[in-house]
């Protein structure tokens, strides 16, 4: 967690002043004589006896504050205090020059009592006391006082601060404290707001809902969280824990049907995947017949130096030069199935020799077949053979056809947890990877 340290407050509250405020003795006062009659207890009152003022003199203090020179300034303070009989303004005057010192010794316990016997003299102006609410959140912050912070960053809140100068502060507050339930309404809040008014939530308060919701186990508001960093700020890391947690992971994962297809968005997704999963994915293609996306795949998985390596590299090597083999013979053999894919009675061979043309580079027509395939029917998953259309799609370069596909399917096994995610990789100007 961010601190906030005093620095950052001696600057906050420079604007209003920290140091004492301008002093007049009342000896001067007593001197002015041609003063109005009516003026007289107004000006006595805020003034302060000569012996104070010899001391908290700012004209004195500035070069001892300047030079650094911070024992001496406490022993003047010190020595105002021990002065008998002090008036409310004697009082608020030393407190101002002990918070001025309190700041630049960071001395953050005595800052925090002084700031706040300052606000309760009742002389700061209504701008100037939301600077002191915010430093006090800020200081409490510091010394691990979260709930004290969350109850000053609340207080600036409803009396006229602006909010968003501490909703983050604040939400880190209520974390910091055990409020995970107050801190997660504030940042859906803080989140749900940026993306209405057009802009991206803020990476911090993303990460920061992820990170709690993990720890309380809510999976519900984690995915939210990870689904949005995805949006907003992908990364390989956010792609692969979505993946993993918005699709394997879930109950129901249906793995022998949407398997493949998982890993097929997660080639599309992230710059490299993990050895195993070139590997396994290579493997499904080659069984299912398609020997082209199998060589693209270890291609690939060889070109990013993660495959080649360790006690399966020749064993890898041998399959890519299968692969190889295959993918050129079928280029010459692939125009005769298409009779008998044809004259079948369900569209599962159609489908399958569209996604094996869109595979070898031939997106436009693997597009046409799938979509006789699924207009024929018969199939015993449905939603898989859409997923192909929209993944052939994409490789066709029809992104806006690929997104109305994906949005069409809603059946369960992951398969509309698939076609959502690859919507929003669409949206973000992904896919490229799919389409080689």
């Amino acid at each position: 967690m961010a601190q906030f340290r005093l620095a950052r407050l001696c600057l906050m509250l420079a604007a209003i002043g920290v140091s004492a405020p301008a002093l007049v003795s009342s000896a001067h006062a007593q001197q002015k004589s041609d003063a109005p009659a009516a003026a007289a207890p107004a000006a006595a009152k805020d003034t302060v006896r000569p012996e104070m003022f010899k001391l908290l003199d700012p004209a004195a203090l500035k070069p001892l504050m300047d030079a650094k020179n911070y024992s001496e300034v406490q022993n003047r303070i010190t020595q105002a205090e021990a002065i008998q009989n002090r008036t409310p303004y004697e009082d608020y005057v030393i407190n101002r020059m002990k918070l001025s010192w309190a700041l630049a010794t960071e001395n953050s316990a005595t800052a925090i009592a002084t700031m706040e016997a300052i606000l309760a003299s009742g002389r700061l102006e209504k701008g100037d006391q939301l600077n002191y609410f915010q430093a006090l959140g800020d200081a409490n912050y510091n010394a691990k006082n979260y709930a004290k912070a969350v109850e000053w960053y609340t207080r600036f809140q409803n009396e006229g601060g602006d909010p968003n100068k501490v909703r983050s502060a604040l939400s880190r507050a209520q974390v910091s404290s055990g409020n995970f339930a107050g801190a997660k309404t504030l940042l859906m809040t803080n989140i749900n707001a940026a993306k209405q008014a057009g802009q991206k939530p803020s990476e911090n308060d993303l990460r920061l809902l992820g990170q709690e919701a993990n720890k309380a186990k809510d999976s519900d508001t984690y995915l939210f969280a990870l689904e949005n960093l995805v949006q907003y700020y992908p990364t390989d890391d956010f792609w692969m824990d979505l993946l993993s947690r918005g699709v394997t992971r879930k109950p129901g994962f249906d793995e022998p049907t949407y398997g493949a297809d998982m890993l097929r968005l997660e080639m599309a997704a992230v710059k490299e995947m993990p050895p195993e999963h070139y590997s396994y994915l290579a493997e499904i293609a080659m069984r299912d017949g398609f020997p082209a996306e199998a060589k693209q795949v270890l291609d690939a998985g060889f070109n990013a130096g993660v495959l080649g390596k360790g006690s399966d590299a020749k064993a890898l090597s041998a399959l890519r030069a299968k692969a190889t083999k295959q993918a050129a013979d079928d280029v010459k053999t692939i125009a005769a199935g298409e009779a008998n894919a044809a004259k079948a009675k369900t569209g599962a061979g159609l489908v399958n020799l569209g996604w094996a043309y869109a595979t070898m580079g031939q997106a436009d027509k693997g597009v046409g077949f799938i979509q006789q395939g699924i207009a024929k029917g018969g199939l015993k998953a449905p939603d898989e053979a859409k997923l192909r259309l929209g993944m052939a799609q994409v490789r066709a370069g029809k992104k806006a056809e690929a997104i109305q596909t994906f949005q069409g399917i809603n059946g369960k096994g992951g398969a509309a947890d698939l076609a959502k995610y690859w919507v929003l990789l669409l949206q973000q100007g992904g896919g490229a990877v799919a389409a080689q």
